[in-house]
């Protein structure tokens, strides 16, 4: 277990560096230069040397890339060209809003996908069945911003029934801040959850029929052991192990989701910090914010393969 362990470690460490050298240079090949957004008017060649001079951009890229890990490996993630303040302070300070969305959409699509997956299989061929399929491979084919759109002109825009934008309205205390904060979540975290829910729920269906078929679900049967029993208790059991390698891939497409989510909903997570960054070509904050998304996905992906590994332990081998 210590060497699988291990292992997992490593492959996570090299993705995260991969992640960080290739948000490195791919910044880099962007065009325009950032030091016109800091100035306000006109801004002498003088001017923009200095500024260049004084963010380390006149150096050659490999001196910045061997600086930038350094100060990484320090904690240190720059300064905002724009904001003049700490990266990761500026990051931490839309990470719990984003953690919020991307966390409570994980958590309803694997509390509404399970339900979904067994139904299906147990209902193998019917009517039910069908159309769970049918739900489940329209919601593959959805797209976020489509999804995130659709949603806001018709429940936001057209009904009024919830809000377009923001996260919590001003000047809102106590158990009305939470109502507020539970009303803006609704429609970003339902356009993760449609375009999640459908890959979830077919996958754990194939799991249950695969297992409903087995040797020991016909034993208990024949032992008279409930329906229930045999499909929630030991059926459940084992078809929701393949399921779990989904649930880490879906973290990555969850926070990519994200992001695109709150661009759409101006939702103050890290998503629409990248939004804001990327129009200012705010190197330092796009860099930190990716490299913190990158380590987020790369972590749940790791734990999960290791929470694997303890409920299945002949993938050690």
């Amino acid at each position: 277990m210590v060497r699988f362990v291990l292992s997992r470690a490593l492959k996570a460490v090299l993705t995260v560096w991969i992640a960080i050298t290739s948000t490195f240079f791919l910044l880099r090949l962007l065009p325009g230069d950032p030091t016109t957004l800091m100035v306000e008017g006109d801004m002498t060649p003088e001017m923009q040397a200095a500024l260049l001079k004084t963010y380390g951009l006149d150096r050659p890229l490999w001196e910045q890339y061997v600086s930038y890990l350094r100060e990484l490996l320090q904690g240190n993630l720059g300064i905002s060209f724009r904001q003049l303040q700490p990266v990761t302070d500026i990051i931490l300070d839309r990470l719990p809003w984003t953690l919020l969305l991307a966390g409570t959409a994980f958590i309803l699509t694997i509390a509404v996908g399970i339900p979904i997956g067994v139904t299906a299989a147990v209902n193998r061929g019917k009517l039910m069945d069908r159309l769970l399929q049918g739900f489940g491979i329209s919601a593959n084919a959805l797209f976020v911003p489509s999804v995130a759109i659709l949603l806001l002109v018709f429940f936001g825009a057209q009904l009024g029934w919830f809000p377009i934008g923001g996260a919590i309205d001003p000047d809102t205390r106590g158990a009305a801040a939470y109502l507020s904060l539970a009303h803006h979540l609704v429609l970003p975290v339902l356009s993760l959850v449609l375009v999640q829910l459908g890959p979830y729920a077919l996958t754990l269906r194939t799991n249950m029929i695969e297992v409903l078929g087995e040797d020991y679900i016909r034993a208990a049967q024949a032992r008279g052991l409930s329906a229930r029993r045999r499909v929630w208790k030991h059926g459940l059991r084992n078809a929701i192990l393949p399921a779990l390698t989904l649930m880490g891939l879906q973290l990555g497409t969850l926070v990519g989701g994200a992001v695109l989510t709150e661009t759409v909903f101006a939702y103050p997570g890290v998503g629409r910090l990248i939004y804001e960054a990327v129009g200012q070509q705010d190197y330092p904050v796009i860099q930190g914010a990716f490299i913190m998304l990158a380590v987020t996905v790369v972590i749940a992906n790791a734990l999960t393969d290791m929470l694997y590994a303890v409920l299945n332990p002949r993938i050690r081998l």
